[in-house]
């Protein structure tokens, strides 16, 4: 299956609830992590991550479709072809 790179931005509402499911969840999902930045925006109890992928695009979407289900959760993703290496 062809490999991909790209951005996942995730924007965690109510950081103490809702944190744990989505570590839990990059947890799983971390060979295909190869970067991460969170920024927590704590008077307003919401944090910034952004993670950098790489892999083929069923395991992209299995975690983006996770994370997604979840309440209070926003994911957005840019995803392009891997060039020839």
């Amino acid at each position: 299956m062809d490999q991909k790179i790209g951005i996942i931005g995730i924007i965690v509402k109510d950081r103490k609830k809702n944190s744990p499911p989505v570590n839990k969840i990059l947890s799983e999902h971390s060979e295909i992590i190869i970067g991460r930045m969170g920024i927590p925006q704590r008077q307003e109890d919401t944090g910034l991550i952004s993670l950098f992928v790489e892999g083929n695009t069923d395991r992209i979407g299995s975690l983006t479709g996770k994370l997604g289900s979840l309440k209070g959760i926003t994911v957005k993703s840019l995803l392009m072809p891997l060039s020839d290496r």
